[in-house]
């Protein structure tokens, strides 16, 4: 999962933002603006809409499946990679301060100060760290369900269209959520769940 994990955000990189002959910068010196485009599928709106559904979703089925099938523990395993991908990607915003591609043209602009927040995409973390747990329990049985990646996918390109982020943005982001995900999928208990009251193990299927 990790090398076609790693193999996906190389091809989103390599096809949609880099071009044939990129000069660009940041710290991989990928990073430039490109046409932006805030049309279509790559609205901000839509943007906004895949990650608020895919968040109620989860806690949604979590609340629903409880904790005991394999589909209810895999539900809070992703709540836990969220939580862990948000809290890690705010800490790196606040650090890193780096002004975002509908701020300056300049990728190399680190260490701006206050409010400046792309680095890295928590949007872009959050999806890939909603998705990950799933593709790690089903694989093996569902392999259908890796296409579940094309969600991250869809976000890192629509990020950068709208002038969100930066390419290394949307990779960090992408990264942290991936790793979060696969964190949180080899644990045992999840650790949300653990937390709460016994009646959330069992779930409101059962009780109806």
């Amino acid at each position: 999962m990790k090398k076609i994990s790693g193999a996906l955000a190389l091809a989103i990189i390599t096809v949609t933002f880099c071009g044939p002959a990129l000069a660009g910068g940041g710290p991989l010196g990928i990073d430039r603006r490109v046409a932006r485009d805030d049309s279509g599928i790559w609205q901000r709106k839509y943007q906004r809409d895949l990650i608020n559904l895919m968040i109620v979703g989860d806690i949604a089925g979590a609340v629903w499946e409880g904790g005991e099938t394999r589909l209810g523990k895999t539900f809070w395993q992703s709540i836990d990679s969220t939580t862990i991908a948000g809290l890690s990607t705010e800490v790196l915003k606040v650090t890193f301060s780096r002004e975002r591609p509908a701020e300056t043209d300049n990728p190399n602009k680190f260490f701006q100060g206050g409010g400046h927040r792309s680095f890295p995409s928590g949007e872009v973390a959050a999806v890939s760290a909603i998705v990950t747990p799933f593709v790690a329990e089903y694989r093996h049985d569902h392999p259908a369900v890796y296409a579940l990646e094309l969600l991250p996918a869809y976000d890192m390109v629509a990020r950068v269209k709208v002038w969100g982020h930066w390419q290394t943005d949307v990779l960090a982001g992408f990264a942290i959520g991936t790793a979060s995900g696969i964190y949180a999928h080899s644990r045992a208990q999840p650790l949300i769940l653990s937390a709460l009251p016994g009646g959330f193990m069992v779930g409101l299927r059962k009780k109806f």
